[in-house]
């Protein structure tokens, strides 16, 4: 086995009980500078004016992309166990690229 491989192995995470809880977010503001990438994660509720900014993670772009691949990949397996997650207000996907006029017979 080579170095690296045997590091992420051996890489052990402590998760305090102060953050074991999580924080409930449904919306998120992503910016960016040539270094950075910012992701606020905030709360909206229905009659309050604002939404509360509940927690900020900060990645290198590198690791904003592994974060995407790995936002992605598990999609892909939750979507095969649980069925297509639907977003109100988007069309589903359709099969074909480009619509064709019915035949009839």
């Amino acid at each position: 086995m080579n170095e690296k491989s045997n590091q992420q192995d051996s890489l052990q995470f402590e998760l305090p009980q102060e953050v074991a809880q999580g924080e409930y977010a449904n919306f998120a503001i992503i910016t960016h500078s040539s270094s950075d990438f910012i992701i606020d994660f905030a709360r909206v509720l229905p009659g309050l004016p604002k939404a509360k900014v509940k927690s900020r993670v900060i990645l290198a772009p590198e690791h904003a992309k592994r974060l995407l691949a790995a936002l992605q990949e598990n999609i892909m397996r939750y979507e095969k166990e649980f069925g297509p997650i639907r977003i109100p207000g988007q069309e589903p996907p359709t099969i074909a690229p480009f619509n064709l006029p019915k035949g009839e017979a």
